[in-house]
């Protein structure tokens, strides 16, 4: 019967313990591996938009950000963000890494800041720049976000397309202040 205690005993001291989800060393290579293009939700806007009769550039190395989809003939540049790379703000994706958190926290601030200045040139340029983000292409509203999208490239509608927080993609909001 002494046994039996020992193992209750070896099993309680492992549930307690809480595992990590990467072994020390991992997490940088497997962060490395994450390409900056041609990912699943740039693939599934293209997809439609070329369904919809749209031609288009892709990954477009001529314009400041490398726009993900570029469409000449509507003058309008399109931008799918993933949530977390680009530091949505008020989104649940979003999330800062246990670790290194000073690091990761400096990181996604120099994009978001990297992210408004190259689609501050772009606006000078006169592009309608839009902003699609992860979160928006989720299945419940992902059929009412590329029906909003294509009436902005083909309408020249609003050139922003708004967070969560409404807050516009260079971090503004609809009156214009900084939030």
């Amino acid at each position: 019967m002494g046994g039996v205690a020992d193992n209750d005993a070896v099993v309680k001291e492992t549930k307690t313990k809480p595992a990590s989800r990467y072994e020390r060393g991992t997490r940088s290579y497997t962060m490395s591996r994450i390409r900056g293009k041609d990912t699943s939700i740039e693939t599934l806007v293209r997809s439609y938009l070329f369904r919809r009769g749209l031609r288009f550039r892709k990954n477009d190395r001529r314009y400041p950000g490398h726009p993900d989809v570029v469409l000449p003939k509507y003058h309008a540049i399109v931008f799918v963000n993933g949530c977390f790379w680009h530091a949505h703000e008020g989104c649940p994706k979003r999330s800062i890494p246990k670790s290194n958190v000073e690091f990761w926290t400096a990181k996604l601030a120099r994009n978001r800041e990297r992210d408004a200045r190259q689609q501050a040139t772009l606006r000078d340029d006169g592009w309608n720049v839009i902003v699609v983000w992860e979160c928006e292409l989720g299945r419940a509203v992902r059929e009412e976000r590329l029906e909003r999208l294509y009436g902005q490239i083909v309408g020249g509608g609003a050139d922003v397309g708004t967070d969560a927080a409404g807050m516009d993609a260079v971090g503004t909001d609809a009156a214009g202040s900084a939030g």
